[in-house]
């Protein structure tokens, strides 16, 4: 067996897409008489900064000999790989080898290019280590990709499945065809194992993509045949080809337990907290607060582009128990999804008056609270319980805010309730 891993190969503004080209590459494979499994869909940590648009890098498994596989990816992504964008830097790595046999630092370099920020001299180091082929196009940092992409089936254990369609080529960059009914019938009929295809508050048709290039639309989910049940009930343009991907989306693997004092920016965190200050919304519309474990803060963030996330967020109190995911940068967390452990039903109030029920006023600093009508008097505040509009559970951004890589809370496996958004 050989494992073909790439890179970098797309554009923000001129389009193409890596999981094009490695269905190319399966394709051309394919008509040698090489075995090709489905290939491996691979999104990488979200807050690097050097990234493409989805952050994902693609390996091809192919029964066929190392220096063949080599020769036509090298090929393919002379051809279509969009390296006339300064920041497209295409990577190429090839193992002769078993994709779940691959050497123990290979699948831990996978391991950690979807938490961490890695280096292209580390990645060409475990590169040679294990006698692999590479190459690079522009710099060649996609290499990096490439190389956790080869891991990628060792180092991983939970996989979901995308069935990507393709435009004719002559229709890239022009306005996609597809006919939203269709897509929300189809999304309807197959969910939950078919999941962020559409929001259906806003009546974004999430699976399709508005930037240039190849894909029409994506659809994801657990169950692989209801996946394929789905693109068949979509109504569109012509669609060129397809390919099933093996896939990390949705699976949270990006996200690492951790303490409030110990977070590092560029990587995702699962963090227990109390919400310490109350959510304050600022310019622009963004949501912030802050948690604290008892000997540190953090401040977390809900942006604008999460929506009605944010009413979630709003609707937290000062002593709400919580469990924050988010990327950190700047130092602040930027929430993907939360679980509110335990809330705060407890307010304080000045105490009324037993004779008249009026509110009390204060006495003076320590002096308590006194009636000026009735001169009764209380020592503290009264406590009262009060409603809320949230439940303990898990709440989360909508499809239209949901990163690739984060899970969506319709997949269950979560500690607690859950409250999820279509």
């Amino acid at each position: 067996m050989t494992v073909v891993g790439i890179d970098d190969t797309d554009s923000r503004t001129r389009g193409m897409c890596t999981t094009y080209l490695a269905s190319e590459i399966a394709g051309v494979l394919a008509e040698t008489g090489a075995d090709v499994d489905p290939p491996l869909l691979i999104r990488l940590n979200p807050a690097v900064e050097h990234k493409t648009r989805g952050n994902a890098a693609l390996a091809v498994h192919a029964d066929c000999d190392p220096e063949e596989a080599f020769d036509a990816a090298r090929e393919l992504i002379d051809d279509l790989a969009e390296v006339r964008d300064s920041n497209t830097q295409p990577g190429l790595v090839v193992a002769p080898s078993d994709p779940e046999e691959v050497p123990g630092k290979v699948a831990e370099f996978s391991r950690r290019a979807v938490r961490e920020e890695l280096s292209l001299d580390e990645a060409l180091e475990v590169v040679e280590g294990a006698g692999y082929s590479q190459e690079g196009w522009a710099g060649g940092r996609g290499r990096i990709g490439a190389l956790a992409a080869v891991g990628a089936r060792r180092a991983f254990s939970e996989w979901t499945h995308e069935l990507i369609a393709y435009r004719e080529r002559g229709r890239w960059g022009t306005e996609r065809r597809v006919d939203p009914d269709s897509v929300f019938r189809a999304a309807e009929a197959e969910y939950p194992a078919v999941w962020d295809t559409v929001d259906r508050e806003t009546g974004d048709t999430v699976c399709v993509p508005h930037t240039p290039g190849p894909v029409l639309y994506g659809i994801r989910g657990d169950d692989p045949d209801a996946v394929r049940r789905a693109v068949e009930r979509i109504e569109s343009e012509p669609v060129a080809s397809s390919a099933l991907f093996l896939t990390n989306q949705g699976t949270d693997v990006h996200l690492q337990d951790g303490e409030i004092g110990s977070v590092e920016d560029g990587r995702a965190y699962r963090l227990d907290g109390v919400v310490s200050s109350a959510p304050e919304t600022r310019r622009g519309g963004h949501v912030f607060l802050e948690i604290d474990d008892g000997d540190d803060r953090l401040r977390c963030a809900a942006f604008e582009p999460t929506k009605r996330f944010r009413d979630r967020v709003r609707a937290l109190r000062e002593g709400d128990r919580i469990t924050a995911c988010g990327e950190v940068s700047g130092g602040t967390l930027k929430l993907e999804k939360f679980a509110l452990r335990e809330l705060n039903r407890i307010e304080y109030r000045n105490p009324r008056c037993p004779d008249c029920r009026r509110s009390m006023e204060s006495a003076g600093r320590e002096q308590g609270y006194r009636c000026r009508d009735c001169s009764t008097s209380a020592e503290t505040k009264e406590t009262i319980e009060i409603d809320r509009d949230l439940e303990p559970g898990w709440y989360e951004v909508p499809p239209t805010a949901r990163r690739h890589i984060a899970k969506p809370l319709v997949r269950g496996g979560f500690d607690g309730p859950v409250h999820p958004e279509r």
